[in-house]
């Protein structure tokens, strides 16, 4: 469990302090958004009332994943307790917004895997490596902030994508 920790705390640093540049502050500064609760939640709602097509059900699918994964995660933070990263650890960049809560899932990853997963199951290939590209993107933007370590990151994914998977197996069968 040891070398578990001290592998998450290198990734951390390497991305948090080694990745550092201007180009990617504007880019990481934009693209951590797109996991919060305001874009997630206006676009899931947007994308349950609108989808049409092959998309039709993946809308719905969306909403419903987002607002369960958010609850599972909200679970598993109240259980783990995990101090985030720039309050366990020194010389650490932090974003702009320090959060309160804590880091374990990251909620923005959970929610970001939740609302494209459904679009992932149901898209081309092309438009499937777009979609978790920015998922991805998302979750290192999380760790790029400091507020979050890799392994909050890749939890917070599978929350995310475990439950868009079941509520999308539950309503199509």
């Amino acid at each position: 469990m040891q070398w578990i920790r001290r592998f998450d705390q290198t990734m951390f640093f390497w991305c948090n302090q080694r990745l550092s540049s201007r180009a990617l502050d504007r880019l990481f500064g934009w693209i951590t958004h797109l996991g919060g609760a305001l874009f997630t939640i206006i676009c899931a709602v947007s994308l349950a009332w609108f989808a049409a097509g092959e998309f039709n059900g993946a809308g719905l699918q969306s909403l419903i994943a987002l607002a369960v994964s958010h609850i599972v995660a909200v679970l598993i933070k109240k259980k783990v307790r995990r101090a985030r990263p720039f309050r366990k650890l020194e010389h650490v960049k932090v974003g702009k917004f320090p959060l309160k809560d804590y880091s374990f899932p990251s909620g923005h990853t959970t929610a970001i895997f939740a609302l494209v997963t459904p679009f992932i199951l149901a898209s081309s290939p092309a438009v499937m490596l777009v979609l978790i590209g920015l998922a991805l993107l998302v979750a290192i933007s999380r760790v790029y902030w400091g507020y979050h370590y890799p392994i909050d990151c890749v939890a917070g994914g599978l929350v995310g994508f475990i439950t868009a998977l079941l509520v999308a197996w539950f309503m199509n069968s």
